[in-house]
């Protein structure tokens, strides 16, 4: 099977449509803290909101942004592996933090 020029061309356009629609697909959602795992864990996604008298492992400074589970994706947000799917606030806390080594 040989192909021309303009197939090639048409294969290609729909290429890169299908990959730019796969990436906006895939986009993850913040998580909610209302998010009954993430009750369980105590996220919150402002440090200011963190309940000590429930969670007393909570220190001044441990934030999502410096947690060995976090990824950042942008300045303000990342994944986390206790949270698979959603996104979570760089500025947040959850009782699974854990220092970033180094």
């Amino acid at each position: 099977m040989t192909t021309n020029r303009r197939q090639f061309m048409k294969v290609s356009v729909a290429s890169v449509a299908a990959l730019a629609t796969a990436k906006v697909a895939y986009a993850q959602p913040m998580l909610e803290e209302s998010n009954p795992q993430a009750k369980a864990l105590g996220y919150v996604d402002d440090v200011n909101k963190v309940d000590t008298g429930k969670f007393p492992k909570y220190k001044q400074g441990q934030l999502c942004s410096n947690c060995q589970l976090y990824t950042a994706k942008s300045d303000n947000a990342g994944t986390c592996t206790a949270f698979p799917g959603k996104l979570v606030a760089g500025n947040g806390w959850c009782n699974l933090w854990v220092k970033k080594p180094g």
